[in-house]
């Protein structure tokens, strides 16, 4: 049985009825893979979506009539969040069917998708007629607007996350009005970031840049004191680098440097700082095959399949995993990782690997890198929620000196009266978002937990 044979698109004449509940109705013949489905599971697995209804529209005009007609809802896009952000109390509204590019706009250099389109959808297409995005996250499997939502981020010292290459987003508010909120728009700063508080967006249109290729050089074992004494060299050596370490041994584990080949790079030699050039390609979890990885070895190639780093066939990272992530001002980069440091016994045994990187500061109101130069500190934990919740207190304790900020769609534990104090843009975001869903069709327990609570 396929899935579009069990889900059925809503339309307008039927956009109240129900898709579910789903186990009441499926059919003895139903195979595992249906069942996974059916059960809705976000990516990683970790989370089982509670919304007792599944609405797939093919356009944004049966988008705009489901938004009308349901009570409570959500966007639900690539599932690659692992808290209850996209959940909702009755109603999910898939957009995996709104996935194509609209229109490439060579003059102004703009390329409008549909909000549901992955990065790996349409970057190679991009590529080929001679165009790129100035930066990727380090898979290409997330949605544009989902990724843009939450503030979703690549690496690299002078790159702002994903989010900074909006130009313009087709939102969808609560009574189906269609409104076009570009740069010039005074919400615009809010609403790009905007946790799904505001509607539900259906296109975005996003800046590019003449395409260029990357090549990516990759070192191992990088001592802990060559972070401490060169974070800002080792963080500037490339256009995007990111540093992976499972906290042990007082070393990074992992260096991996990706350069554009327009700026003619020169060769970095087989010592970087003290870490030595691997000799072959490898995975960020080192004991796991870099099959699914981006080419590494200075081999050039485009840079929609460099600058992620796992390749858009493949399962990315491990797959069966959770995900946190804490963003520090990067004045505090070497401070904030020697304080995490010493927390390497508590946190290794539930740690598959960490990842350290970079991003350049942004203008949006709920972005952890609101006007400030960031780093991003990420765990891929292995599946224990017990453990790992119980460690991520620890870990927000020892950064909060610091101003710690975490990634909005991934796990953790600060308090939403710390979150609201460390966002000076907090009481304008609350207020124009009560604005555009007055009645709550929008808000969630997420929403209602992290935003709403006073």
């Amino acid at each position: 049985m396929k899935r579009k044979e069990f889900i059925k698109t809503s339309s307008v004449l039927f956009a109240g009825s129900l898709l579910s509940p789903y186990l009441a109705c499926t059919p003895q013949n139903t195979t595992k893979e249906d069942l996974q489905e059916i059960i809705r599971k976000n990516w990683a697995g970790n989370y089982t979506y509670q919304a007792k209804n599944l609405y797939e529209p093919n356009s944004v005009e049966e988008l705009q009539n489901l938004i009308k007609s349901l009570n409570k809802q959500k966007a639900l896009g690539s599932r690659h969040c692992f808290n209850n952000i996209a959940d909702s109390p009755e109603n999910q509204i898939s957009t995996r069917n709104l996935n194509q590019i609209v229109s490439l706009d060579e003059g102004n250099k703009t390329l409008t998708v549909e909000a549901g389109a992955r990065y790996g959808d349409f970057s190679e297409e991009l590529y080929q007629k001679g165009y790129a995005l100035h930066n990727l996250a380090s898979l290409p499997h997330i949605t544009v607007a989902g990724a843009c939502a939450t503030a979703t981020h690549g690496s690299g010292v002078n790159n702002g996350n994903l989010a900074t290459s909006v130009v313009a987003v087709e939102l969808i508010k609560p009574t189906g009005e269609l409104v076009k909120i570009n740069r010039e728009h005074p919400d615009f700063p809010a609403v790009v970031v905007g946790l799904g508080a505001f509607g539900i967006i259906s296109k975005v249109t996003l800046a590019i840049q003449d395409a260029f290729d990357v090549r990516q050089d990759v070192f191992q074992d990088l001592p802990l004191s060559s972070v401490e004494n060169n974070f800002d060299e080792i963080m500037s050596s490339g256009y995007s680098v990111s540093l992976f370490t499972d906290w042990m041994d007082n070393k990074v584990s992992e260096v991996w440097v990706k350069r554009r080949m327009d700026n003619n790079p020169q060769e970095l030699g087989d010592d970087f700082y003290g870490a030595k050039a691997a000799t072959k390609n490898l995975h960020p979890i080192v004991e796991l095959s870099a099959e699914a990885c981006s080419e590494q070895m200075g081999v050039p190639g485009p840079w929609y399949d460099r600058l992620p780093h796992f390749k858009m066939g493949f399962t990315p990272s491990a797959g069966e995993e959770l995900q946190s992530e804490y963003f520090i001002p990067r004045e505090h980069a070497v401070a904030a990782i020697m304080a995490v440091e010493k927390l390497k016994e508590e946190i290794n045994p539930h740690l598959m690997i960490t990842e350290i990187r970079t991003i350049a500061a942004d203008n949006f109101w709920m972005s952890p890198c609101y006007q400030q130069d960031s780093i991003a500190i990420h765990f891929t934990w292995k599946p224990k929620t017990k453990e790992v919740m119980e460690t991520l207190p620890k870990i927000e304790e020892v950064l909060a000196p610091f101003g710690v900020k975490p990634h909005w769609g991934k796990l953790f534990t600060i308090s939403p009266a710390l979150l609201h104090v460390l966002y000076e843009k907090f009481p304008e975001f609350l207020a124009l978002a009560n604005s555009y869903d007055p009645d709550g069709k929008f808000r969630n327990s997420y929403l209602d937990l992290n935003i709403y609570k006073m």
